[in-house]
């Protein structure tokens, strides 16, 4: 292979692309409650709001994927950024919670299309020799928008609007687009054919299958219109799988889940995202509305979980070389809930230094358990599927952060107004930004500090809830996942991309 002599500038461009997506994900957490507040959003509107952009991310990964290969990788890769930073006006301008689900939605497309192109252009520019350095690079990119996402975030609310996390995507995803037409070589790979009714299919069950869960609380299971979302979220997701089984070229090849180390880490991910999406949701709103963090204190209380999760990825490398990835998956999921128990102890009043350790914590177990997890799944694909189980593995992730969204945040608004008095107004008992709005306008002591308690209350049950969901992680990670390899050596990623054998470039 000739080395591209502007490959590192390439490689620049990557990161631009990559940079972007991370930032977007993580400067909307700490953005929550601004939002709420502004656009006089409920708890439901806010979960759609990080919802609309999971859901459609991971439904179409896989067919991007296979458009990048047939279509070009760089070609894919600039539309895409292109529509996330018009989406990003569209959401930066939005003037209601509708407004504001319609510009995710299409942030959702247009990173589903950047995401897959990005490793695989990685893989298509860099040799052998050169293309570890390319990737531990990218990869530590990714961290570092984990990492400054939030604290960024919240200095960008405290000094103008929280628009201005989505403005913060244009200028990055112009410098990208143009330095990509400047410097970056198309190239194309095997063509492999869009399951576009398996897109079709995944997506509405997938929707309707967290609307069903979102509903539930409010309208009862026993609702028509509670029924009719179950119904149609089994019929599709029950069509998808019998889609996969007869079509030649599925979106997922099933068979890959008679491998028992491939479902022991496929489902073991799905409940560790499961809890993990939940505590993005949960915990923004709690150290905001409760323990009276600022937007930019909200920001600096995730850099122990960044920085810990980053250090311990390296030594869950070196680890793995000796300690087989079951054992590393089960500890790293054992420290994880140990450190969502830690944060389940909050109360009113407490300060940084206890959200912090909680942080640490689970920053210790995500190091050491998610890379051991997706290492193995990914170990577990043959080499002809190897660009699908790469793109499933960020699917599974992905869907797992939706239904964690869905879920716990119905155990959070539940708890909420089950805490509440029952002589507090109606909107005060279902919202805590209404009932803080009106204990502020009325002076209103007694409603400030109940809303606080119920809200208090109802953080440490979700807490509690994902604590259990990766306890039954580690528990189907022993139980599923005998016989499989060393964890080995690996990247943690923000998303996966297609990372089958890459052609070379084409002019």
């Amino acid at each position: 292979m000739v080395r591209q002599p502007q490959r590192w500038l390439i490689l620049i461009v990557l990161c631009l692309s990559t940079l972007v997506l991370v930032i977007d994900n993580m400067v909307l957490m700490v953005s929550v409650p601004p939002i709420a507040e502004d656009l006089k959003a409920g708890a439901q509107d806010i979960q759609w709001i990080i919802d609309s952009y999971i859901l459609v991310f991971a439904g179409l990964l896989l067919t991007s994927g296979s458009l990048s290969d047939r279509f070009g990788r760089r070609k894919v890769m600039i539309i895409g950024l292109a529509l996330f930073g018009a989406a990003s006006l569209v959401a930066a301008e939005a003037a209601s919670p509708g407004q504001l689900i319609a510009g995710r939605v299409l942030m959702g497309v247009g990173g589903a299309l950047v995401m897959p192109s990005t490793l695989s252009i990685v893989i298509t520019v860099f040799d052998d020799e050169e293309r570890p350095k390319a990737i531990a690079a990218w990869s530590a990119v990714a961290m570092l928008g984990l990492v400054g996402g939030p604290v960024l975030g919240g200095a960008l609310i405290a000094h103008f609007w929280w628009g201005a996390v989505f403005l913060l995507n244009v200028p990055i995803a112009v410098v990208a687009i143009i330095a990509a037409l400047v410097l970056m070589p198309e190239s194309k790979g095997p063509w492999r054919k869009p399951d576009l009714p398996g897109m079709v299919l995944s997506m509405v069950g997938m929707t309707a299958l967290v609307w069903s869960i979102i509903v539930l609380p409010r309208d009862g299971i026993t609702s028509a219109g509670t029924i009719a979302s179950f119904a149609v979220a089994v019929a599709a997701l029950a069509g998808f799988a019998v889609r996969q089984v007869r079509t030649d070229s599925p979106m997922v090849p099933l068979n890959l889940f008679r491998n028992r180390v491939f479902t022991g880490a496929s489902f073991s991910l799905v409940l560790l995202t499961f809890a993990n999406g939940g505590l993005m949701l949960v915990l923004t709103q709690h150290l905001q509305f409760v323990l009276e963090f600022t937007p930019t204190d909200t920001g600096l209380a995730f850099i122990p979980l960044a920085i810990a999760s980053l250090a311990f990825n390296a030594i869950g490398a070196v680890l793995g070389k000796k300690v087989s990835a079951r054992v590393l998956t089960a500890t790293g999921m054992l420290i994880i809930a140990g450190g969502f128990g830690l944060l389940a102890t909050l109360s009113v009043g407490d300060g940084f230094t206890k959200v912090a350790l909680g942080m640490l914590v689970l920053g210790i177990g995500s190091g050491l358990g998610m890379p051991a997890a997706a290492n193995a799944l990914l170990g577990a694909v043959p080499g002809e599927h190897a660009g699908v189980g790469s793109a499933l593995n960020d699917t599974i992730q992905q869907a797992g952060a939706a239904l964690g969204v869905a879920v716990l945040g119905t155990v959070l608004s539940s708890t909420y107004t089950s805490r509440m008095p029952a002589d507090a107004p109606d909107g005060a008992r279902h919202s805590i930004t209404d009932a803080l709005a009106l204990a502020s306008a009325n002076g209103d002591g007694g409603m400030l500090a109940a809303a606080r308690d119920a809200f208090n209350t109802a953080t440490s049950t979700t807490f509690t809830a994902g604590g259990v969901a990766v306890l039954a992680a580690a528990a189907l990670t022993l139980a599923l996942m005998k016989g499989g390899p060393k964890a080995g050596p690996g990247v943690t990623e923000p998303a996966e991309a297609d990372a089958e054998p890459a052609a070379q470039p084409v002019s």
